[in-house]
């Protein structure tokens, strides 16, 4: 008896300052994706927002052929569950799906308004539910939500761009006294180090902030801890979590930068971090926490730093959607904790499909209990 295939739909492109290395990160997806096991569906949104399907939708996008493409469209209702397309102004059903895989890093991708439209249409997709992904995605809420749980980051404010708009001054002043240079600005809402600026006096901190603030009306200022070591961890799992060995960031620039990340890819990565076994637990620990704290689910990656002069740990961020290029470190980790990239798809696609299952417990009915 032949297994039937499961049906994958991979989602990537979107509308975010992250689209390319949403792109980058799809083609390694793509590329180890067992035909034997998955039928594949790709489906790419444009930056201004249009979704579209078709043969080999990636290398469209990849090269400016997106014309050549037709127009997808998935449906809220779960009596509509898959993917549709229009032709000859009728909707016709182009494909059953399983399982979204969404490859979007940012806005739109990573923040829960994709995974909403996934849980309407009660669907099984990879990564963290709405929760998970929005308080990930906002760097101001989830410091805060760690402060609650006791999980140390460094000191941190929002301000945003209306203030910066009326009163730059005013806003300078504020973040100053939260800390002495270094201060970094950072959009509360992309990841990927798109529109981070390191300020090392007011000039920098005026041209950081507006610089934020061409990618999010929220943006984050935060405490510059000078002399970092950058440490970064995957997680894995649903209820019950795991994390996976821990690496070492080494910047060629002044910090873990788009350019190094994906660009010129000079950034140094050391894997295992060269830790005492006692800071590697520690370090797990807080990040099984954080990601339990926001009700992560599938996947996440974990970033920190740690006080060279005293030793103190930090929690940097969270991303629901980590990068999966050919140099980035989620799969990196696993694949030093003993988990082939193949591997690893696999398992955050029944991740996938255990969560569908669980959430298809939940009653929507309510029973009186008289």
């Amino acid at each position: 008896m032949v297994k039937k295939k499961t049906n994958v739909a991979v989602i990537f492109g979107g509308r975010s300052g992250e689209h390319d290395v949403s792109l980058m990160s799809a083609r390694n997806v793509l590329s180890v994706l067992d035909p034997v096991k998955y039928d594949v569906t790709q489906i790419g949104i444009t930056l201004a927002g249009q979704w579209l399907t078709g043969e080999d939708v990636l290398g469209k996008f990849e090269t400016g052929r997106t014309k050549e493409l037709e127009q997808a469209w998935v449906s809220p209702d779960p009596s509509m569950r898959g993917v549709y397309v229009i032709r000859n102004s009728t909707l016709m059903k182009l494909t059953e799906v399983d399982v979204y895989f969404p490859v979007l890093h940012g806005t739109f991708g990573e923040d829960g308004t994709i995974q909403g439209l996934f849980e309407l249409s009660d669907a099984a997709f990879v990564g963290a539910g709405v929760v998970g992904s929005a308080v990930g995605m906002d760097k101001g809420i989830f410091k805060d939500v760690m402060r609650t749980n006791n999980v140390p980051s460094v000191d941190s404010i929002i301000v945003l761009r209306s203030e910066i708009e009326k009163d730059i001054n005013a806003v300078i002043e504020k973040a100053e006294k939260i800390s002495d240079y270094p201060i970094f600005t950072k959009p509360a809402n992309l990841g990927s180090s798109v529109g981070i600026t390191k300020c090392r006096s007011r000039s920098d901190l005026q041209e950081g902030l507006q610089e934020a603030a061409l990618y999010d009306r929220r943006i984050l200022v935060e405490h510059g801890v000078a002399n970092v070591r950058e440490i970064e961890v995957s997680v894995m799992g649903n209820d019950d979590p795991r994390a996976s060995v821990p690496g070492e960031v080494l910047p060629s620039r002044e910090f873990y930068s788009y350019e190094s990340k994906y660009v010129d890819g000079t950034s140094g990565l050391v894997i295992p971090a060269p830790l005492p076994q006692e800071t590697t637990s520690r370090i797990q620990d807080l990040a099984v926490r954080a990601y339990k704290a926001i009700d992560s689910s599938g996947m996440a990656r974990v970033d920190f730093f740690i006080d060279k002069d005293t030793g103190e740990v930090y929690l940097n961020e969270l991303n629901t959607i980590p990068g999966f290029t050919k140099i980035s470190m989620y799969p990196k980790l696993w694949e030093a904790s003993g988990m082939s990239y193949s591997e690893l798809v696999d398992r955050l696609i029944d991740l996938a499909i255990q969560r569908k299952a669980d959430r298809a417990r939940i009653s929507h009915t309510y029973r009186s209990q008289s």
